[in-house]
């Protein structure tokens, strides 16, 4: 009995050796778990105590920045006011303020709203965090700076404006926008055009809209045996009792080419772009001079081609008859 006894205790007491080992890990483990778990909520609650510690920061900050964007509103309207109303001012100089000014007041609010909200923050840091003045960043950003010159010198320039029918690297469209980047063309069909300006400002341009005043001509053939004074005199007097155009500079109807099958007449003469297209005056002209032609006999003659076919003699022909 009394070894039973002694094996009953050392099983025993091998048992709560067993279950206390167990017990230290397990509570290690726990231990480790648990440490692993707060040291990951205090940096949460760190982060938690900086976001609320640095809030009415950002609040202010956005304060900021919304009264710089009101700021960067009140510089557009009373830029527009004081300068539209002046007869001298170029409209593309508006443009230029309100788009310069405004962004350079907008990037000024925003440094100083970022300085408030982030701690030790200076701008030095953002021009280094973006890279300025890096020869990678240089050569990838300098289509962009090209265009961003370029379209500052057109709107200062102002070789055309707003409204504007021009002509550029063979587009032609109506200017609807000078952007800093690129200038916007509506072209007569009715498709939007977008010119980088370094493209403008490098290429010629024509600006159609220019002058009130434009040339309108035309070419019109008349027949060999026609009397060319007469048909001459006929077009001129059309031009003459043509109310919309104009007698300053004067119209001309001048012999431009003796061509194979006419006569050739350049009928040159001027419009007022605000009474009047340059399409519709040549339109109008044009069909003025088929009716006057056709009433005074005169012919506008169209390519005649004349196809002989050789036959040969009768002879031949009757020794080739023969032959088959």
């Amino acid at each position: 009995m009394a070894e039973q006894n002694n094996a009953l205790s050392e099983v025993t007491q091998g048992t709560s050796d067993l279950l206390h080992e167990a017990g230290e890990k397990t509570a290690q483990t726990v231990l480790k778990h648990t440490a692993k778990y707060n040291d990951a909520y205090s940096t949460i609650d760190k982060f938690v105590e900086a976001f609320w510690e640095r809030l009415p920061y950002i609040c202010i900050a956005l304060v900021v920045f919304t009264i710089f964007y009101l700021l960067s509103k009140l510089f557009k309207f009373f830029v527009r006011k004081a300068l539209t109303d002046r007869s001298y001012t170029k409209q593309n100089l508006v443009l230029v303020l309100n788009r310069v000014g405004s962004s350079a007041i907008m990037f000024f609010g925003f440094l100083i709203a970022m300085v408030i909200a982030i701690p030790g923050f200076t701008p030095g840091q953002l021009m280094s965090a973006l890279g300025i003045g890096s020869v990678a960043i240089g050569f990838a950003f300098k289509d962009i700076f090209q265009n961003l010159l370029s379209g500052i010198l057109i709107l200062l320039g102002e070789p055309f404006k707003i409204g504007d029918d021009i002509i550029v690297s063979g587009m032609e469209g109506t200017v609807e926008d000078i952007q800093i980047r690129a200038t916007f063309l509506r072209s007569p069909d009715g498709r939007r055009i977008v010119i980088p300006n370094a493209t403008v400002y490098t290429s010629a341009v024509t600006v159609n809209t220019a002058y009130q005043r434009r040339r309108c001509e035309f070419v019109v053939g008349i027949g060999y045996e026609d009397d060319i004074q007469k048909a001459k005199n006929i077009i001129m007097t059309l031009l003459d009792k043509n109310q919309s155009i104009l007698s300053q500079p004067a119209f001309s109807v001048n012999v431009s080419a003796l061509a194979d099958f006419s006569i050739n007449l350049n009928v040159r003469w001027w419009v007022d772009t605000t009474e009047t297209s340059t399409s519709a005056s040549i339109s109008e002209v044009q069909e003025q001079v088929i009716k006057a032609f056709a009433e005074h006999n005169i012919s506008i003659p169209y390519p005649v081609q004349e196809v002989k076919v050789y036959r040969g003699s009768e002879a031949e022909a009757t020794e080739s008859a023969r032959a088959k």
